[in-house]
C-alpha cells in the first residue's frame, strides 16, 4: 500500500496522525497548524499587548520548553513586540528539579531569553524534600502547589513583568474540571477554564496552550528535536490529579474530542447569584501582603505549621483551629518576605541568572 499524502498541502508524504484532529498530515504541515492554532489563541483572547514584558514559567518540561519556542517564533514572526523572559522556581527536590534546572539553562541560551531562579529555601526557608521528610507524601502536592503559586508572582514582580504565561495544556485543563467536580469545588470551578486570570495585586496569569493537546506538544518537541526534561516529580504518583487523568486518558482513546469538549463544558458552567454570595471576598494576608480569602493567606498557614512542627494543621480549616488554639506566632519563627507588587519601571535593576 503505497503512503499516503498529507491531507493538507497533498504534496509531501503523511508521516503523522493528528490526535486532535485525526488527520494524516507531513510534519511541515503540522509544525503551521500547531503554532497557527496557538497565534490563534493569543489574538483572539488578546493576551498581549505590544511592549509586554512577559515571564515563562519554565520547569524544563516538555510544555514549557515548547511553549518558549513558539512563543518566540510568534514574536518575531507576527511582531507582537514582546520581551519575553524565562521564570524557573526551584522546589528543592534531589534528582528531579536540579536537574531540569540545568535544561532551562541550556533553553536560555538556545533562546536567548533572561533567567531567573527563585527557590523555596530562599523564600520560605523549606525545601520539598525538607517537606516530605516531615510530612510524608499524602499532602504533599498542596503545599508546593501553593507556595509555587506565591513564588512565580513574586519572581514575576522581581523581573517587573507585566505578564505570566505558563505551560498548562487542554489536558491539564480538563483534568482540573473533573478534579473540581469530583470534590464539589464551586469557587474554583467557576474560574478553572479562564484563559486569563489576575487578582488585584497580582500579575496577569495566561495559558497560551489551553486548547493544545498534550500528545500535540511532545510530537511538536520531538520533530523539533527541542531540548527538555522529561522525568516525571518523585513525589506526584500519589497526586489526587493522577485519578482524573487516568480518567481523561481513557475518554480520550474512546473519544479523541472529549478534552476539549470537557474544556467547553467548564466555560458553560454558570454559578448562581446565592452561591456567589456565600464565597469569601478577596483581600490581603496581614502577615506577607499577598493576596488571599483569609486574614493570612494559604502560604502563610502552610508555613506556620511546618514552622510549629504542626505540619498538617495548616491543609483543612478545622485542623487551622488547633494552630490558632497555640496562641501568637512566636518571634523566633520564619515567616515570609512582604509581598511587593511589580513597581512599573520598565528598567527595574535585577539579578539574572548567568
Amino acid at each position: 500500500m503505497p503512503p499516503k499524502t498529507c491531507a493538507l498541502c497533498e504534496n509531501a508524504k503523511a508521516i503523522l496522525k493528528r490526535p486532535k484532529t485525526g488527520q494524516q498530515i507531513c510534519k511541515d504541515c503540522f509544525f503551521h497548524v500547531f503554532e497557527t492554532e496557538v497565534h490563534n489563541t493569543i489574538t483572539q483572547a488578546n493576551l498581549f499587548a505590544r511592549g509586554d514584558r512577559v515571564a515563562i514559567g519554565a520547569s524544563g518540561g516538555k510544555d514549557s520548553t515548547v511553549l518558549a519556542y513558539v512563543l518566540k517564533t510568534l514574536n518575531e514572526r507576527y511582531h507582537y513586540g514582546l520581551h519575553l523572559f524565562l521564570l524557573s522556581i526551584d522546589e528543592g527536590i534531589t534528582g528531579y528539579r536540579d536537574d531540569s534546572l540545568e535544561t532551562v539553562k541550556r533553553n536560555q541560551q538556545q533562546y536567548d531569553m533572561p533567567l531567573k531562579i527563585l527557590s523555596y529555601d530562599e523564600l520560605y526557608g523549606w525545601t520539598m524534600d525538607r517537606i516530605v521528610s516531615q510530612i510524608g507524601k499524602k499532602n504533599n502536592c498542596t503545599f508546593c502547589g501553593v507556595f509555587r503559586r506565591q513564588a512565580l508572582d513574586r519572581g514575576a514582580a522581581v523581573l517587573n513583568v507585566d505578564h505570566i504565561v505558563t505551560g498548562h495544556n487542554a489536558d491539564d485543563i480538563a483534568e482540573t474540571v473533573l478534579m473540581n467536580i469530583m470534590r464539589g469545588d464551586i469557587a474554583r470551578l467557576g474560574r478553572c477554564t479562564s484563559i486569563v486570570t489576575q487578582g488585584e495585586d497580582t500579575i496577569k496569569r495566561s495559558k497560551p496552550f489551553k486548547y493544545a493537546y498534550e500528545k500535540e506538544i511532545v510530537m511538536y518537541a520531538y520533530f523539533k528535536k527541542l531540548d527538555y526534561f522529561s522525568t516525571e516529580c518523585i513525589y506526584s504518583p500519589d497526586a489526587y490529579r493522577g485519578h482524573a487523568r487516568t480518567f481523561l486518558k481513557d475518554l480520550e482513546a474512546a473519544r479523541p474530542s472529549a478534552i476539549v469538549d470537557i474544556i467547553h463544558s467548564g466555560e458553560a458552567f454558570e454559578i448562581r447569584e446565592e452561591i456567589k454570595a456565600t464565597q469569601k471576598i478577596q483581600q490581603t494576608c496581614k502577615r506577607c501582603g499577598y493576596m488571599s480569602s483569609n486574614d493570612l493567606c494559604k502560604a502563610c498557614t502552610l508555613l506556620e505549621g511546618l514552622e510549629r512542627g504542626m505540619a498538617s494543621s495548616g491543609i483543612t480549616d478545622r485542623a487551622r483551629k488547633k494552630l490558632d488554639a497555640e496562641g501568637p506566632l512566636p518571634e523566633n519563627l520564619r515567616t515570609i518576605p512582604f509581598y511587593q507588587p511589580p513597581s512599573g519601571n520598565p528598567n527595574p535593576t535585577i539579578t539574572i541568572e548567568s
